[in-house]
C-alpha cells in the first residue's frame, strides 16, 4: 500500500450569490488543507478576526455561499490494482469531482468517506476540485422537507449532520464552516486491504486480553493472513479466500494496568497489525498503543434510589470532571501542543475525567492519545445536542454510518470509558414544552434507546453505554430525577443562589456551573470598547446567554459588596464563579459514596468570551481554575450544613487511609479564638467521613465577625466557613505589605496580613498579556503570609504588582487597602 496526501497547492473561491462581498467574489485565494474557509479568507485579508468586536455579526454570509476547493496534483501509475481517494473529513455537504468526473457526494462531517479513483486518474497533472452547498441551505431543506422540530437556539443545526455548535450557543459564536477538515489524499493497493481494525481489550483474573477484529477489503479472492502482536504476545490468523473477517486473539498474563490519572500509572502497550499475502508480502499494517483496564459502571438500585458508579479496574471511581467542547470553533488551529497545554491545565485542577460534549465534534486522534497518555478518562457523547433530531432519511442512515466508525476508531483507547446517548435532548422532550408541536414526529428516541446502544453492544462491548445526559436509567422515572443515573443542575445559574446545590444530594451531576468574564488580558485583545464596561457594546456582544449579565448581577448582588467600577466587576464576577463551583462540588463530594461524580460545565472555551469555562478562550486560567484544584483535591477537608448544625467532612480519593490530627477553631475576623476542638482523622481509602461540630463551634456570638477555621496540618489545604455572607460580613480596611524579589526566571510576591484578607488574588496578565501566577484565592488572617510566584515574559513592576488592581481582596472594595 502507498499513500499520497493531497494538502498542496489548493485555492478557495466562492460560487456567485448576492450575499458575497465584492472583495471576494470572482477571486482565488490559497487555501489550507486541512482547513476551514474562515481561516482562508482571515489569511489572505478578505474578512476581519470573527473573534474581535462584533465581527461575526458581518461574516454570517459564508454559512450562506457554496465554496470550490481546487487543485492541481502530479500522479504516476505504481501498477496498483486499486487507487482510493480517501477524504477523512468533509465540512459538510461535498460534491467530489476528479478531472471533470463526480466521484463522490458527501452530507457529513463526522465521518469519513473512501471514493474509487483508480479508473479517472491520469498519468501527471490531475485537477481535484471539491464543492462545499451552504449548510443553511441543506439543513433549512430538510427541515422544510420533514417538519421543523424544537431546539434550544433558532438555528437548523438539528438538520444536518455537523458540529451543532458551529450555528452559536450560549457561550459560543456563529460561524458556520465549511472545508476539508482533516487530511485527504491517495491510497493504493492491491489484493487486499486493513479496512477496519477493532480491538476488544478486557481485563479479568490478572489476565489480559486483546481480541483484535479485522474487516478486509479485498481486490480478488487470495487467502490472506492477519498477524497480531502485542506485550511480547504474538498469534497469526488465516483468512481463507473470500472471506473478509478475522479474529486475532492475544492473551497476556499479569498485564500492567492502566489507571486513572490519582489512582495509578498509565502503561501503554505497542499493537501491531499486519496484512500479509498468501506468498508472505506485507499488504498493509495498522498500529496503535492499548492500555489493559476494566470499566464497569454500577447503576444498581439502592436505598439512596440508583447508583452511577464508576469501576476501573475494580475500583469505585469518585468522577472530578469537566465538560469538554471544541477548543476553537475552526479545528485546523486545535493543535496537539494546543490540546497538551489544555490537559495539563485538567490534570493540575486534579481533574480526572473530560466529557466529550455531544454539541461539539468527535476530537482528533491526538486528543485521545493524549488522554491515555495523563490517565485522563473520556465519556464520549454522541453528537447530538438540545434539540429535537429527526429519525427519517438521510439521517438515520448517515447516524448509524457516522457511529460505526468512530466506535470502531475510538475502541482502541483505555481512555475512553463511556458512552452517551446525546446531551440533554430526552430531558428536553420531557421538559421543554417540545411534545405539542412535535405532534408525533420523530426526535431521536430511536438513535438512544435502540440504535445507539445495538451499535455499542455490536462493536464495543467492553464499555458501557448510558442513553442521555441526563438519564435517570429509566423511561419509566423523569430524566433529570437526582436521585437516579445522571443529572444536570441548572437551576442554580438560572434562577437560583448558588447556595441551593446544598438541596441536592445526587447520585452524579453531569452538568452544573457559574459565568464569569474571561482574563483581563483576553478581554482587551478582543475587545476595542473604550472605556471596557460590563455592559459596554463589545462586551455584551460576548454575553451570548440569556440574561448573563443579569444573572451575574443577581449573584454579586446576594454575596459581595457593591463594586465601584469595571475593575472590580471583573474581579467580583470571577470571584463569585469560583465561589460557586467549590460550593457544589465540595457538597457533593461530602456525600460521598451516594453521590460519585460531578462534571463541571466546563473546562475549556473556544473563543474569547464571558461564559461558565475555568481556562479562557486564550487558554488563561480564571479564579474558577485554582478553585477547582481545591475542591477536587485527593484529600478535601470542607464543613457543611448537617442537621441543623455543621460538620466537619474529610474525603479521601486515594488508595491508602488519610489519618491526621485536626483542629477547628472559631475566631474573629482579628484572629482570636472563641471555640476550639480537637478530632483525630481517620479516613479509610475511598471514602469520607462526617463530624458532627459541638454546638459553640457552630454558633458564633457575632455572625458577621467571626469564622470557622479547620486545618489537618499539611495533609489537606484548611478549610473556612463564615457565618455571614461578605455583603454581611463587617470587614476591616485591608492592610498589609508585600515585597517582590526575583526567584527561579519570575518574580516572588510575599503578602503579610496585618488584618483579615479575604480571596487574596493577582492578576499579572494587567501587566503583562505572558503572565500567570502559581495561586489564587488566597484568606490571610492577621499576622499571616502568603507568596505567590509569577512568571512573565519579562519582568514585571514591582510596584504595579502589589497594588490594585493587579492585587485584589474582598476587603479593599468594602475599605480601600490602607
Amino acid at each position: 500500500m502507498s499513500r499520497q496526501t493531497l494538502h498542496e497547492g489548493w485555492v478557495l473561491r466562492a460560487e456567485p450569490g448576492p450575499q458575497v462581498p465584492p472583495e471576494v467574489a470572482g477571486r482565488a485565494v490559497p487555501a489550507t488543507v486541512p482547513g476551514e474557509v474562515h481561516t482562508d479568507l482571515l489569511a489572505a485579508g478578505l474578512i476581519p478576526d470573527p473573534y474581535l468586536d462584533d465581527n461575526e455579526n458581518g461574516l454570517v454570509w459564508i454559512g450562506r455561499t457554496d465554496w470550490v476547493y481546487e487543485t492541481t496534483f502530479d500522479w504516476r501509475p505504481g501498477g496498483d490494482e486499486r487507487v482510493d481517494l480517501v477524504c477523512a473529513g468533509l465540512d459538510t455537504v461535498a460534491t467530489v469531482t476528479l478531472n471533470g468526473t463526480e466521484v463522490g457526494r458527501t452530507e457529513n462531517q463526522h465521518r469519513g468517506y473512501r471514493f474509487p479513483a483508480g479508473p479517472l486518474l491520469r498519468p501527471g497533472a490531475n485537477t481535484l476540485t471539491v464543492r462545499f452547498d451552504s449548510p443553511y441551505r441543506y439543513a433549512e431543506a430538510h427541515r422544510d422537507r420533514l417538519g421543523d422540530r424544537p431546539n434550544a437556539y433558532p438555528e437548523p443545526f438539528h438538520f444536518i449532520r455537523k458540529t451543532a455548535c458551529n450555528f452559536g450557543w450560549d457561550w459560543g459564536p456563529t460561524v458556520v464552516t465549511a472545508g476539508i477538515w482533516q487530511e485527504i489524499g491517495l491510497h493504493a493497493w492491491s489484493t487486499a486491504r486493513l479496512a477496519t481494525v477493532r480491538p476488544l481489550v478486557t481485563v479479568e483474573d490478572g489476565v489480559g486480553r486483546v481480541e483484535v477484529r479485522v474487516e478486509v477489503e479485498r481486490a480478488g479472492d487470495d487467502p490472506l493472513t492477519v498477524r497480531a502482536t502485542v506485550a511480547g504476545v504474538a498469534v497469526e490468523v488465516a483468512v481463507p479466500a473470500g472471506q473478509r473477517h478475522a479474529v486475532a486473539t492475544l492473551t497476556v498474563r499479569d498485564p500492567a494496568l492502566w489507571w486513572p490519572v490519582g489512582y495509578g500509572d498509565q502503561p501503554l502497550h505497542h499493537l501491531a497489525v499486519t496484512l500479509s499475502a498468501a506468498d508472505g508480502r506485507a499488504l498493509d499494517g495498522w498500529s496503535r498503543r492499548i492500555g489493559f483496564r476494566s470499566v464497569r459502571l454500577d447503576t444498581g438500585p439502592d436505598a439512596h434510589g440508583s447508583a452511577f458508579t464508576l469501576h476501573v479496574n475494580g475500583v469505585p471511581v469518585f468522577v472530578r470532571g469537566v465538560n469538554w467542547i471544541p477548543d476553537d470553533a475552526f479545528p485546523n488551529r486545535v493543535t496537539r501542543a494546543r490540546l497538551a497545554e489544555r490537559f495539563a491545565q485538567a490534570v493540575g485542577a486534579n481533574v480526572n475525567l473530560l466529557r466529550v460534549w455531544g454539541g461539539g465534534r468527535y476530537e482528533s486522534e491526538d486528543f485521545y492519545e493524549l488522554a491515555d497518555e495523563a490517565g485522563l478518562l473520556v465519556q464520549q457523547d454522541f453528537l447530538f445536542a438540545c434539540a429535537a433530531y429527526p429519525e427519517e432519511e438521510p439521517f438515520r442512515t448517515e447516524v448509524e454510518a457516522e457511529a460505526r466508525e468512530q466506535v470502531t476508531r475510538l475502541a482502541s483507547h483505555p481512555s475512553l470509558v463511556l458512552w452517551t446517548g446525546n446531551n440533554e435532548n430526552i430531558w428536553g422532550w420531557h421538559d421543554w414544552d417540545w411534545q405539542e408541536p412535535l405532534a408525533g414526529r420523530t426526535w431521536g428516541r430511536g438513535y438512544y434507546l435502540e440504535l445507539l446502544p445495538a451499535i455499542v453492544a455490536e462493536l464495543d462491548p467492553t464499555r458501557p453505554y448510558w442513553p442521555g445526559s441526563p438519564w435517570s436509567g429509566s423511561e419509566d422515572v423523569h430524566p433529570n430525577d437526582p436521585a437516579h443515573g445522571t443529572t444536570h443542575i441548572w437551576d442554580v445559574w438560572n434562577t437560583d443562589d448558588y447556595t441551593k446545590y446544598r438541596e441536592y444530594v445526587p447520585r452524579f451531576v453531569a452538568e452544573f456551573g457559574y459565568q464569569a468574564p474571561p482574563a483581563y488580558a483576553t478581554l482587551r485583545r478582543a475587545l476595542s470598547d473604550e472605556p471596557l464596561a460590563h455592559d459596554s457594546p463589545g462586551m455584551a456582544h460576548h454575553q451570548k446567554a440569556i440574561d448573563g449579565d443579569g444573572k451575574l448581577q443577581r449573584g454579586l448582588d446576594a454575596h459581595l459588596p457593591a463594586p465601584a467600577d469595571f475593575d472590580d466587576w471583573h474581579f467580583l464576577t470571577q470571584l463569585n464563579q469560583a465561589r460557586a463551583i467549590q460550593l457544589g462540588v465540595e457538597h457533593f463530594r461530602s456525600y460521598r459514596p451516594i453521590c460519585m461524580g460531578t462534571i463541571v460545565w466546563q473546562l475549556n472555551d473556544c473563543w474569547p468570551v464571558t461564559s461558565w469555562a475555568a481556562v479562557d478562550g486564550d487558554g488563561r486560567r480564571k479564579p474558577l481554575w485554582y478553585a477547582l484544584r481545591r475542591a477536587y483535591a485527593d484529600r478535601l477537608l470542607t464543613v457543611q450544613p448537617r442537621d441543623g448544625g455543621l460538620a466537619l467532612v474529610a474525603v479521601n480519593e486515594t488508595g491508602e487511609a488519610w489519618g491526621a490530627p485536626a483542629t477547628v477553631t472559631r475566631l474573629t475576623l482579628t484572629g482570636e479564638p472563641r471555640a476550639k476542638t480537637s478530632v483525630d482523622l481517620d479516613v479509610p481509602a475511598y471514602s469520607s467521613v462526617v463530624l458532627a461540630l459541638p454546638a459553640e463551634l457552630a454558633r458564633p456570638d457575632e455572625a458577621r465577625r467571626e469564622l470557622l477555621v479547620a486545618e489537618a496540618g499539611e495533609t489537606a489545604e484548611r478549610a473556612l466557613w463564615f457565618f455571614a455572607t461578605d455583603r454581611e460580613v463587617e470587614w476591616p480596611v485591608a492592610e498589609l505589605s508585600a515585597t517582590v524579589e526575583p526567584a527561579g526566571g519570575g518574580q516572588r510576591v510575599r503578602v503579610t496580613a496585618r488584618t483579615v484578607l479575604r480571596d487574596l488574588t493577582l492578576f499579572p496578565d494587567r501587566l503583562d498579556p505572558s503572565a500567570q501566577v502559581d495561586r489564587a484565592l488566597v484568606t490571610l488572617l492577621p499576622g499571616e503570609s502568603a507568596t505567590f510566584t509569577v512568571h512573565a515574559d519579562a519582568p514585571l513592576d514591582a510596584e504595579a504588582l502589589t497594588r490594585r488592581p493587579v492585587l485584589r481582596c474582598v476587603n479593599d472594595i468594602t475599605g480601600g487597602t490602607a
